[in-house]
């Protein structure tokens, strides 16, 4: 091949490639601005506040998908009340290291704050993932409903709470269409994450997922941890 054909067909590639690199970074700035005119559209709807960042959040749990790699951090942070319970969602990125390779993780999380601190409870819908922990050792506490065993991995260090918080009514909730979804009680929190993120456009429906579960929560879960929703302010719903 003649070398002034080899050079064009170079230049060629180098031009090409510019290009791809210059229409991905635009594609991620458009895509940017667009998920900040929702999200301040959100604000301007129901009173929330926005933040850029708060890094304080990234060490304010443990369960997956916080305390994993490095480079973690919290932003597009949207705090307000759901339902008369504070509530805040937030896209959650960190960084993890296999030999050479780099890979950014990107996480919508979904947050309730809860009226008293409880111990940890984890519901997550059965994959491949879950199957291979169990297959491994790995807990899932089974349940009277054969249903929701197949359907979710339950693990909890107090199969008792777990049991008592997992009842009937909640394992019917679970069980619908649409339900699927991470869920962990934690602390004074309850959360829900997934893969991509922060949707706005999915925000309530998440919420309203988590304000059912804390909803069906029995009464005497909640005296057994110091709390009374018959004699407290409380969102409706408590029992």
């Amino acid at each position: 091949m003649p070398q002034l054909l080899m050079d064009g067909v170079a230049l060629l590639v180098g031009v090409v490639f510019v290009a791809l690199i210059a229409a991905a970074v635009a594609a991620i700035v458009i895509s940017g601005r667009r998920q900040k005119a929702r999200l301040l559209a959100w604000t301007a709807q129901t009173g929330w506040s926005l933040r850029a960042s708060a890094p304080e959040l990234t060490e304010r749990w443990t369960g997956e998908p916080f305390g994993i790699g490095s480079g973690r951090r919290a932003t597009n942070v949207l705090t307000g009340t759901w339902q008369g319970r504070p509530a805040m969602a937030m896209q959650y990125m960190y960084t993890t290291r296999s030999g050479k390779q780099t890979t950014r993780h990107i996480r919508e999380v979904v947050v309730l704050t809860l009226p008293a601190f409880l111990p940890t409870l984890e519901l997550r819908p059965e994959d491949l993932g879950t199957r291979l922990v169990k297959a491994f050792g790995g807990q899932d506490i089974e349940f009277e409903s054969e249903d929701f065993n197949r359907a979710w991995r339950v693990t909890s260090r107090s199969p008792k709470f777990a049991h008592d918080v997992v009842h009937p009514q909640l394992m019917e909730r679970l069980l619908r269409p649409g339900a699927e979804a991470n869920l962990r009680i934690e602390g004074l929190d309850i959360l829900t994450w997934r893969t991509g993120r922060l949707d706005v456009d999915r925000l309530a429906t998440r919420l309203g997922l988590l304000g059912a579960v804390v909803g069906t929560i029995p009464r005497f879960v909640w005296l057994d941890h110091g709390y009374d929703p018959m004699t407290s302010t409380s969102p409706e719903g408590e029992k």
